[in-house]
């Protein structure tokens, strides 16, 4: 098996200037990073960088689960798509939003719904919908799609092969644990990641509870090809982090 394409996700790195960022990336071999500022995507560029994801919406939290938002939504993907094929951005991220209330069921069919309405301007782009599965017990209360099981649904319902999931590997650990089965048992549905270690959403190193060289492994024999995206917010020196984490991954 190759290595995975790791990626670095900017904003929990911006205490570095943007060209250390990108130096660090080729540097350490990181072919990519992601969720950069429009502004700065030439200087990735200008440094050979592919940018993995950029989100397809704004805000996370007034998402897809209401029809009311999907009128505005619609019109962000599709916005945000024509900017992702003259990028070359492969991935964005579209998001549930909070539930305010409202049932599992009727979130579901809303949200199938509104990826509905984007996929196949997403399947002529070549750009894939990945939904983020994210945790409401720690980081995001009330966020909908807080479970694998939820997001496989609506994937399902939905039926492109351009709408798939983004497993937070850190999220969906605090939320229901049994990362390795979980993936064996999806991977279909995913088509991307995120890293960052449990507790606290830091370092993947020797202080939390993952072991992150199995979960990679358990990744590369589902076949992936695409990146995992290294979103650990860092508790001493960047640089440091950012090569043990490479390091973990790269096997």
């Amino acid at each position: 098996m190759s290595p995975i394409k790791q990626s670095i996700c900017w904003w929990c790195f911006n205490t570095l200037s943007p060209e250390d960022i990108c130096k660090a990336a080729i540097d350490i071999g990181y072919p990519a990073v992601e969720l950069v500022s429009e502004e700065l995507w030439p200087i990735v560029k200008d440094h050979g960088l592919v940018i993995a994801s950029y989100g397809g919406h704004t805000p996370l939290e007034v998402g897809l689960n209401k029809r009311s938002n999907h009128d505005r939504i619609q019109r962000e993907i599709e916005a945000n798509l024509e900017k992702a094929v003259k990028w070359d951005i492969p991935n964005l991220i579209v998001f549930s939003g909070n539930r305010e209330g409202m049932n599992e069921e009727e979130g579901l069919a809303n949200t199938v719904e509104g990826l509905q309405l984007v996929a196949k301007s997403a399947e002529d782009a070549g750009v894939t919908l990945v939904l983020e599965l994210l945790n409401s017990k720690v980081d995001h209360p009330d966020y909908q799609c807080d479970h694998t099981s939820w997001g496989v649904k609506v994937c399902q319902q939905v039926g492109s092969p351009n709408v798939k999931l983004l497993y937070d590997i850190y999220h969906m650990q605090v939320m229901e644990g049994d990362v390795i089965q979980t993936i064996r048992d999806n991977h279909k549905w995913f088509g991307h990641y995120h890293t960052a270690g449990v507790p606290g959403r830091h370092e993947i190193d020797e202080t939390q509870e993952l072991y992150y060289p199995a979960i990679v492994r358990a990744i590369q024999a589902t076949g992936y090809d695409g990146y995992l995206g290294q979103e650990f917010i860092p508790t001493r020196d960047a640089l440091s982090g950012l090569r043990q984490a490479y390091a973990a991954c790269d096997i």
